[in-house]
């Protein structure tokens, strides 16, 4: 396995760090990396904000679900998905008296846009967190910034076609983090089809959780009498306070864009 496949292959979330900090060096190698993450038309449909602030951080621990860890990480990045530079540089460009001269739509940056620019988002955190571990520096992605849309606009200063994607949590992992294995994921032929997709029926799905099932059957770690990962999940997830408050925040992204 060469070097590239290992890092991917051996990464997880890190959410306890070391005192060792983050160097400035290291800081600027993992940024140009980042930088060079696939694009669509080279566009760079993203801007990343360092999260320096102690209590910036602070207050993100809190609306971010409740995560105290995010407080403590040594390097805090939040990725966006910014149309709004590109807009800024069309109204610079004149581009509305242009279509008016040369007869052609113009529009505003709707979903689609939107959607692109978050795929541009997800795509440089993603390479900020393979090269972060490419040099022994875990990370952490905190989808919870999607919730609280308003005080997160408010606090960071978002304008109109931005929108906050993810956050990433860096740092030097501690000795017990160091020692905890990896998760594990479902096997490929529940995730991989060929051709077109592939719904999976009762006999698949109850394969596809049977390692899952047998440590639930096992630990009994269920929440409010699930008897089974499904139920378990439903309850954990789906209906949770924060999975609403992110539909929620998501909807007002949407109509605020």
């Amino acid at each position: 396995m060469n070097p590239v496949l290992e890092v991917i292959n051996n990464r997880r979330s890190i959410r306890k760090y070391s005192d060792q900090p983050i160097s400035s060096v290291e800081k600027d190698q993992i940024l140009q990396a980042t930088l060079r993450a696939p694009t669509a038309g080279n566009m760079m449909l993203y801007s990343i904000i360092e999260i320096e602030d102690q209590d910036l951080k602070n207050r993100l621990s809190i609306t971010c679900d409740h995560q105290p860890f995010i407080a403590r990480a040594p390097w805090v990045l939040l990725f966006l998905a910014d149309y709004q530079r590109w807009w800024d540089y069309y109204q610079h460009c004149q581009i509305k008296k242009y279509c008016e001269e040369k007869g052609l739509a113009y529009r505003l940056p709707q979903e689609g846009d939107m959607l692109l620019a978050i795929c541009d988002a997800l795509i440089a955190a993603q390479t900020a967190v393979l090269a972060a571990e490419s040099i022994g520096i875990g990370s952490c992605y905190i989808g919870d910034i999607l919730e609280n849309y308003e005080i997160h606009r408010d606090l960071l200063s978002l304008p109109e076609y931005t929108v906050p994607v993810t956050m990433l949590c860096l740092g030097y992992p501690n000795d017990i983090e160091n020692s905890v294995r990896k998760t594990s994921r479902f096997e490929r032929e529940f995730i991989v089809f060929k051709d077109r997709y592939k719904r999976l029926d009762n006999e698949d799905l109850s394969r596809m959780f049977q390692v899952q099932e047998n440590l639930f059957s096992r630990e009994g770690w269920s929440l409010e009498g699930a008897k089974n990962i499904g139920q378990n999940n439903f309850q954990q997830e789906f209906i949770a306070d924060f999975s609403i408050e992110m539909n929620r925040s998501v909807k007002a992204m949407l109509k605020n864009w």
